[in-house]
């Protein structure tokens, strides 16, 4: 691993300070965004909101709001290395940056597969933040195994005809956008016969319902498709080749640093608990193995740093991570759910007040943590598939 920055880097570095040190009110810096949306999105201030317009407008003069991207799409054009510095410093700040399906992976495979028509439609406008998309992958009974999904759009005439649902779709309900896999050929092997869409949410015959979470909070959707007319148009790519498509990993920088830097914020805030608040104190003394509890805490978040120095040592060299990413991905996720357990060890029965005005040393934000949490070892890939990943391409272990 190298731990260094080179002459370049280290100027790059004094940069991202500079502007964070000019553009990013010193009041914000304080706010725990580490704990971000388990708060709820009603205790966002609408001074804060009106900050966040002229914020993303400022990235995008730096070319940092999507800064992956090709310059000539708009993007930063950064090297993986100068992606994980500005992704560094910023969580360490609690800055929030432009992300999301549109950043993240609608607008770079579309500059992969689309055409230039396309390109000149969409992507201007994920940079803008005037669209927000969302992904239209996962079906009632096509998760982890998303080959199975029976979704099928019927070439007719210029349009195809989409009909089914999806599931887990996060954020549909204020998307303009949608990038969506359907089954154009049903009687080809299931990895060959899909196909990839660009979809104008407000199209005639898509219908949204919420799926709420034990936090009451409305994050996930699910979409049905009924006779659903997309122009031919929307088609990227070649039809039937929408898999390969679907599965189009770029050379970005997915190091993890920021969840690192989060759960090493967290930790902090979980110590300070400890020492400065009366429920913390008592917590301590009633059992002193809670402070092995935030030892194991503390030493865990600094792994997880040094292993998103290895990946990102590795995607420096021109190597592709593979295991590395799942090892990253298993080991953040479960920290999640261990960092929220011994925040609720700490806080006793306060852990169960979820009000930010009555119990302000903690801000309600525990147990919205704790249950959130949960959810961590599923999203983006089950701790099961990550094992699986490590064991089999990792450990050459045969299939089980």
């Amino acid at each position: 691993m190298e731990f260094r920055d080179n002459g370049e880097e280290t100027a790059f570095r004094a940069k991202v300070r500079a502007f964070l040190d000019a553009e990013y009110p010193a009041e914000y810096a304080s706010r725990p965004t580490e704990w971000g949306f388990f708060n709820g999105a009603a205790r966002i201030t609408q001074e804060f909101r009106d900050f966040m317009r002229g914020w993303v407008a400022k990235l995008n003069e730096e070319g940092w709001g999507a800064p992956a991207w090709p310059k000539e799409h708009g993007g930063g054009g950064l090297s993986v290395k100068e992606q994980f510095i500005l992704s560094e410093e910023f969580a360490w700040r609690r800055a929030p940056r432009p992300g999301g399906i549109g950043h993240g992976w609608a607008g770079p495979t579309i500059m992969v597969y689309g055409t230039q028509e396309q390109k000149d439609r969409y992507l201007p406008r994920i940079i803008s933040g005037e669209d927000v998309w969302c992904q239209l992958f996962s079906e009632p009974g096509a998760g982890s195994d998303l080959a199975s999904l029976q979704t099928r759009a019927i070439r007719d005439g210029d349009d195809y005809v989409v009909n089914g649902q999806k599931i887990w779709t996060s954020g549909a309900h204020h998307s303009h956008m949608g990038i969506l896999i359907a089954r154009t050929n049903p009687d080809a092997p299931k990895h060959r016969g899909v196909s990839y869409f660009l979809v104008d949410m407000k199209t005639p015959g898509i219908s949204i319902r919420p799926l709420v979470n034990m936090l009451s909070s409305h994050e996930f959707n699910e979409v049905y498709f009924e006779d659903v007319r997309i122009p031919a148009s929307s088609l990227l790519g070649e039809e039937n080749r929408g898999w390969y498509i679907a599965t189009t990993t770029l050379d970005f920088e997915r190091s993890g640093i920021a969840s690192s830097v989060s759960h090493q914020l967290i930790t902090r805030d979980l110590v300070a608990f400890a020492k400065e608040t009366a429920t913390g104190q008592r917590a301590m003394a009633a059992n002193p193995g809670l402070r092995n509890e935030l030892a194991d805490r503390a030493i865990e978040s600094q792994v997880e740093s040094l292993i998103s120095y290895r990946i990102i040592s590795m995607q420096d060299r021109g190597e592709i991570p593979n295991k590395e990413s799942s090892i990253a991905k298993l080991y953040s996720s479960e920290l999640d759910v261990r960092l929220s357990v011994t925040g609720m060890h700490l806080a006793g029965l306060h852990g169960q007040v979820d009000d930010h005005e009555w119990a302000p040393s903690i801000g309600g934000r525990l147990p919205r943590f704790y249950m959130h949490s949960t959810t961590s070892p599923i999203g983006g890939g089950t701790s099961e598939i990550q094992r699986n990943i490590i064991a089999m391409r990792g450990l050459g272990m045969p299939r089980g």
